[in-house]
């Protein structure tokens, strides 16, 4: 029995995310293997540690890539820029059919967050990775959503300042237009909201993830917590530095004493409170990065499905 070999995947941003990423695929990934790094910074750390290890390198961006001698072979690109040069580097790529995950906001191709709906784009040619609170907080409203209508979500993403690249930066209302979509498409939210704070602390602070998700009407708490616990245990299982801060809150609100909202007027039901945080690994930044980290995590997992998928149907073939 032979085994299927390994695919070449190239990584468009050679900044913090990128880095990441690379350094995951060389030390755990058995189903991928780094073909290419392309960067606009030549002095860029992801670059020079990418050359060292005999990977192909360009500082020419994507128009770069594509002129690399083994870019033929190249599987998959993972897009680790920012969200408008996503949409450039999709112009450019698209036509080649290679297939691509956007670690962006751009939000071109579907949503995906692998432990919700990744199932449902196996085939996609383009997918959108949301954003790091995104990939930290969808699942949980997904959860809550199994066991009960959620009627609005709304999520706070703190992270370290010191965790936020130029990207990251540039992409601040994008991480809060697209998350709260993905709160609606993805994690079943009839209406949601999302908020970031860059946290300057010093020594910095890991990231932290608040849940609140309104319940209307009566609703089981056991199989709300229930349900949200098994969620917690399906993204920690590839992104180890994930878990809850503390035990989920429930609060009630009768017609006697309604939660008033200004959008909506008052609202009778339950109130549901999620804690999380998450630790980086630690594989490039230090483990205060777990936007870093969730991001990367997610894009490597769901690449390794979609090559998994692709070598599961030729294998069928033959």
């Amino acid at each position: 029995m032979t085994s299927t070999p390994a695919w070449p995947v190239a990584i468009i941003g050679s900044g913090n995310i990128g880095t990441d990423l690379m350094i995951k695929i060389l030390r755990g990934s058995t189903t991928l293997s780094m073909g290419a790094m392309a960067g606009i910074d030549r002095a860029s750390d992801g670059l020079a540690r990418a050359t060292r290890l005999g990977i192909s390198t360009t500082a020419d961006g994507v128009d770069g890539l594509l002129a690399l001698p083994n870019f033929d072979e190249i599987r998959l690109v993972f897009d680790a820029t920012a969200a408008g040069a996503h949409r450039a580097n999709w112009a450019t790529l698209e036509p080649t059919g290679v297939r691509v995950l956007d670690l962006t906001p751009a939000s071109i191709g579907p949503f995906c967050v692998p432990v919700v709906n990744l199932d449902d784009h196996l085939d996609a040619q383009n997918l959108n990775m949301v954003t790091c609170g995104g990939q930290a907080t969808v699942p949980i409203v997904a959860a809550v959503g199994e066991a009960a209508f959620v009627a609005y979500a709304e999520i706070v993403s703190s992270i370290s300042s010191k965790s936020a690249g130029p990207g990251t930066r540039a992409n601040i209302d994008e991480f809060i237009e697209i998350t709260a979509q993905a709160l609606v498409e993805v994690g079943g939210a009839q209406r949601a909201k999302a908020m970031m704070i860059l946290n300057p602390a010093d020594p910095p602070v890991i990231m932290r993830n608040t849940v609140y998700c309104l319940v209307e009407g009566d609703c089981d708490h056991r199989a709300i917590d229930a349900a949200i616990r098994q969620m917690v245990a399906q993204v920690s299982a590839y992104v180890p530095g994930y878990r809850l801060k503390q035990a989920v809150q429930f609060e009630s609100f009768g017609r006697g004493n309604p939660l008033h909202i200004p959008e909506t007027g008052k609202f009778v039901g339950t109130r549901v409170t999620v804690m999380l945080e998450v630790t980086g690994a630690a594989h490039y930044l230090p483990a205060y990065a777990g936007n870093l980290d969730i991001m990367t995590s997610a894009a490597l997992t769901t690449a390794e499905r979609i090559a998994a998928h692709e070598n599961s149907k030729t294998g069928a073939q033959r």
